[in-house]
C-alpha cells in the first residue's frame, strides 16, 4: 500500500507537466491565426490613398543641366560718347528701365562748340553767297560783269549750300545740339545692365569703354555645359525646362537655340545657348539656372507615377495593390524619372495598380 502510494507521489508532478503543456499547446493554436495575419491598410489611411496603374508609355530620358542666365547678345547696345570732353547731369542708374530717346547724361565738349561754331560760318557764308549770286546776275544784265562771273557766283552758292549741309549732318552725328554739349541718349527701349560714367569724368572720344550698356531682357540667353556623356541626347531646336534658385515652384519653356561644336579644354563640357522669353523680367542676368532637356526614344517602356517608386538598400520597389489587405512589395528595374512619371524596365506588368500615395508608410509598416 506504501509502495502504491510512493508510485501516486511520482505520477503526480508528471500530470501537471503534462496539463501545463496541453494549455500551453490550445494558447499557441488560438493564436497561431493572428501572427499568420498580415498587414491590412487602416481606414483612415485608404480613405486618402491613391491607388494608380502601370501603364506604358513613349520612353523619354530626363537630362539636367546647369547654366547662367545671360543677356540675348543680339537686344545688348553699348553706348559710347562720340566726343571728348566731361561729363555731366547723368540722369540714370544701374538697373533702370529707359525708353529710347532718353536723355542718359550730358558732356561738355570743346568738340562740340567747335561745330557749332562751323556751322554759324556755314550759315554765313550762305547767305554772302546769296547775295553775291543776285549782285553779280544784276551787274551782268547791266552789262558790268561777265557771264563768268556769274557763273563763278553760282558755283559758289552751290558749294555754301554743300558745307551747310556737311556741317548739319555732322551736327546732326553727333546729337545736333548747338549749345556746345553733347547729349547721351538710349538708343534702344531696356535696362542700363553695365555704368561706366560717372559725374565729372573726363572721356575721350576713341574711349573703348562704353558709358552704359542697355539690355532688352524680354527674353534672355543661358549658357548651359553639356558633359561628353550626354553630347548625344541634345539636339538643334529642342525644348527644355528651366527653373532657378529663386523661384523653384516655377519653370521656364525655353528652346536650344545654338550648339557650340567644340569642348573646353579644361572642363571637358560643350556650351549650349537657350534661349526663353522673359516678358515679366523675372529672370536677371547671373542667375543660376538648371535646364531639364527631355529627349524621347523610338520605344517604349512600362511607366508608373513617381510617388509610388520607392528607394531602399540600393534597390527600387512599388507597391503592387490587391486590397487593402494584400499589397506585395515588389522590386522593380529602374530606367529614368521624367517629372511625376518612372520608367522601368520589369517587376511589374501593364495593368498592375500600385500604391501612388504614402507609400513609404505603407511600406514601412510592410517591413516591421
Amino acid at each position: 500500500m506504501q509502495k502504491l502510494f510512493n508510485t501516486g507521489k511520482q505520477l503526480l508532478p508528471l500530470l501537471f507537466i503534462g496539463a501545463a503543456l496541453l494549455v500551453q499547446s490550445c494558447d499557441t493554436k488560438e493564436k497561431k491565426p493572428e501572427a499568420e495575419k498580415g498587414y491590412t491598410i487602416p481606414d483612415t489611411v485608404m480613405q486618402s490613398l491613391k491607388i494608380d496603374t502601370v501603364g506604358i508609355s513613349p520612353l523619354v530620358n530626363a537630362i539636367t543641366l546647369t547654366g547662367k542666365v545671360g543677356t540675348n547678345d543680339d537686344n545688348v547696345v553699348p553706348v559710347f560718347s562720340l566726343v571728348s570732353g566731361n561729363i555731366n547731369d547723368i540722369k540714370v542708374n544701374l538697373g533702370d528701365y529707359v525708353q529710347a530717346g532718353q536723355q542718359l547724361a550730358v558732356v561738355r565738349s570743346q568738340e562740340m562748340a567747335q561745330y557749332s561754331s562751323d556751322l554759324l560760318n556755314a550759315e554765313t557764308n550762305l547767305n554772302i553767297a546769296q547775295k553775291n549770286l543776285a549782285k553779280t546776275v544784276d551787274m551782268y544784265h547791266s552789262g558790268l560783269a561777265s557771264l563768268t562771273d556769274s557763273l563763278s557766283a553760282e558755283v559758289a552758292l552751290q558749294q555754301a549750300k554743300a558745307e551747310l549741309n556737311r556741317v548739319h549732318r555732322v551736327l546732326s552725328i553727333n546729337g545736333g545740339n548747338t549749345q556746345g554739349d553733347f547729349v547721351v541718349k538710349a538708343p534702344i527701349s531696356g535696362f542700363i545692365v553695365q555704368k561706366g560714367a560717372t559725374n565729372n569724368m573726363t572721356i575721350r572720344g576713341d574711349n573703348q569703354t562704353s558709358l552704359f550698356t542697355i539690355s532688352d531682357l524680354k527674353n534672355v540667353w543661358i549658357q548651359a555645359n553639356v558633359y561628353e556623356s550626354n553630347i548625344s541626347y541634345i539636339h538643334l531646336g529642342q525644348l527644355v525646362n528651366v527653373t532657378t534658385l529663386a523661384y523653384p515652384g516655377r519653370v521656364y519653356q525655353g528652346r536650344v537655340d545654338k550648339i557650340m561644336n567644340v569642348l573646353d579644354p579644361t572642363s571637358k563640357v560643350e556650351k549650349v545657348r537657350v534661349v526663353l522669353p522673359n516678358p515679366d523680367y523675372s529672370l536677371k542676368p547671373e542667375m543660376y539656372a538648371s535646364i531639364t532637356v527631355n529627349d524621347q526614344e523610338n520605344r517604349q517602356a512600362l511607366s508608373v507615377p513617381s510617388s509610388a517608386v520607392i528607394f531602399d538598400n540600393s534597390q527600387y520597389y512599388v507597391l503592387v495593390y490587391h486590397d487593402k489587405s494584400d499589397v506585395k512589395i515588389t522590386p522593380i528595374k529602374y530606367i529614368s524619372q521624367v517629372g511625376n512619371t518612372t520608367f522601368i524596365g520589369g517587376g511589374v506588368n501593364v495593368g498592375d495598380k500600385v500604391v501612388a500615395s504614402q507609400a513609404i508608410l505603407i511600406y514601412n509598416a510592410l517591413n516591421s
